[in-house]
């Protein structure tokens, strides 16, 4: 019906580009500033700088890139275990084909995660195996061809890494494993995206996505206080590279200057001013975020590192994280073996409860939801609930804080302390199960808009099921992401349902000491009951 459905060997049905369809090349003097500042020991890194077409036949690659490729390869399968057995065991079931988010929106069948990953395993097959060797294509082998490549770098960027198909699978293949991996292969050859690349480059030089310098990124904290004493009355003063304060607090920067973003660091401002935390922000390591998580594993240590070298310059005990997606996947998944275990703090405990926060003793950081739960669990909140009144929620879990770190239930117990109507999207659509907003690791850039709308249909249908059932006007998470991708989201398919962060309801909900009559939410909207 649609014309997805190919008439030919999947194998025979060539990756087309055309506007709209792909993400826009990372520009050549980011890959400049890579090879010469970022990673100036390793120049091979993201390729030769250059600029290239996707439309074109001629993408301007190294002579001998396949061999590139190759060994790039041989070298990966040598160092990860877990990718050769990702390889190997695959029988083709097909229990992730109906799970993946990007297949049920597009309908395209490269989309399927057994066969985005056969897009990888075909050429394994046939340079790596002894059958592929012998038997070539019979054998499911296929060599590393400039019609490959293409195929590589479409599907590997239709794919969010968001882990929901390796929930199902029953061998517990990471699909997004063999993403990352082939995105790393790609970019040895230089073929990857601006919308990751640039980010990537600001974060480095800057410390932040934005490429914010410190003033800037203290500015906006402090317009963001304005904003607070103007609804509140209360006069919020953080502070900012502070030596000897007890917390170091990081978040993504995206809170800091973008809605609704702005809203969710509004509600941290409250709550650290509301229970008197010594905590304190860095101009340097002012981003949570780790683009490295979609480009290579070298990216991805050296930006996670940032984090633990301001903590360290700073002389805290503990680290406090936002409510950031793939900040806490690198965190919990990969932070011992990439940075090793964060010795020289304290395993976290809470100076308002006394609660030691054992599930961080090595990572020594702890989730703004798990915080805040602990506080509301121990009384030490004031909240009224009925500031929300106008607000009917329900909870998009986020996949990275989600399939990750599981981080499942203590949002939701903060979102039913600080909200009267909460309501659950369907089962099959939430918790480990839980669908993807259709546009993380590094997809949230707008020439591929469509795409994005497609990939995040089946959330979509979840928020349209739930507010036909319950009238939910705001769909709450906890990644800055998700924030941004999930407007657009609900722009399209739900335009009668706002997004938040689960820090803003608490924002929202508490009663501050000394504040004058509350008539508006952070967002200056009118508190329920207050329309008039």
């Amino acid at each position: 019906m649609t014309g997805a459905v190919p008439k030919n060997d999947w194998w025979d049905v060539p990756a087309t580009f055309k506007p709209g369809n792909y993400a826009y090349p990372a520009k050549k003097e980011i890959i400049e500033y890579h090879t010469q500042k970022t990673f100036p020991s390793h120049p091979g890194l993201f390729g030769q700088p250059r600029d290239w077409d996707p439309e074109s036949d001629d993408w301007n690659l190294p002579e001998g890139w396949e061999k590139i490729i190759l060994n790039g390869l041989k070298e990966r399968l040598d160092k990860f275990r877990s990718l050769k057995i990702f390889m190997d065991c695959c029988v083709r079931c097909g229990a992730c084909a109906d799970k993946c988010h990007f297949f049920l929106g597009t309908g395209d069948p490269k989309n399927m995660p057994v066969l985005r990953a056969e897009l990888l395993r075909s050429v394994y097959r046939n340079d790596f195996t002894l059958g592929g060797k012998i038997l070539g294509k019979m054998a499911g082998g296929r060599p590393m061809t400039f019609g490959v490549l293409k195929e590589w770098f479409m599907y590997y960027y239709q794919c969010t890494e968001c882990r929901r198909c390796s929930v199902f699978c029953p061998y517990g293949i990471d699909t997004a494993e063999i993403t990352m991996l082939g995105r790393e292969l790609l970019h040895l050859v230089g073929v990857n995206i601006n919308w990751i690349m640039e980010p990537a480059a600001n974060s480095n030089r800057t410390g932040n996505h934005m490429g914010l310098q410190p003033h800037t990124f203290k500015d906006n904290i402090v317009y963001l206080c304005d904003d607070i004493e103007e609804i509140t009355g209360i006069r919020v003063e953080p502070t900012f590279n502070r030596k000897g304060a007890e917390v170091l607090f990081i978040t993504p920067s995206a809170d800091v200057f973008a809605e609704p973003g702005i809203y969710t660091a509004m509600g941290y401002l409250l709550l650290f001013h509301h229970i008197g935390l010594d905590y304190t922000w860095s101009t340097y390591a002012s981003e949570g975020g780790n683009f490295g998580l979609f480009t290579n594993n070298e990216m991805m240590k050296k930006l996670n590192g940032k984090m633990y070298a301001e903590a360290k310059r700073l002389g805290v005990k503990w680290i406090l994280g936002g409510e950031c997606g793939h900040m806490w996947r690198v965190l919990h998944q990969y932070m011992d073996t990439m940075n090793g275990p964060a010795d020289f703090l304290q395993v976290p405990t809470s100076p308002i409860t006394g609660t030691r926060f054992d599930n961080a003793a090595s990572t020594k950081m702890v989730h703004i939801s798990e915080f805040t739960a602990d506080l509301i669990k121990h009384g030490k909140l004031k909240l009224d609930p009925k500031r929300n009144d106008h607000r009917i929620a329900t909870y998009h879990d986020s996949c990275n804080p989600a399939r990750a770190m599981g981080l499942l239930e203590e949002p939701r117990y903060v979102l039913k302390n600080v909200c009267n109507n909460f309501h659950e999207m369907p089962e099959n659509t939430i918790r480990e199960s839980t669908f993807c907003c259709g546009s993380g690791t590094g997809l949230n850039t707008d020439e591929i808009m469509e795409l994005r709308m497609r990939a995040g249909l089946p959330r979509a249908n979840a928020v349209k099921y739930v507010r036909e059932k319950h009238e939910v006007n705001m769909l709450s998470c906890v990644c800055a992401i998700d924030r941004a991708t999930l407007t657009s989201l609900n722009n399209y398919w739900n335009p009668d349902v706002e997004v938040c962060g689960v820090s803003e309801l608490v924002g929202n909900a508490l009663v501050m000491e000394g504040e004058k009559e509350r008539e508006t939410g952070l967002r200056f909207e009118p508190l329920a009951g207050m329309e008039g």
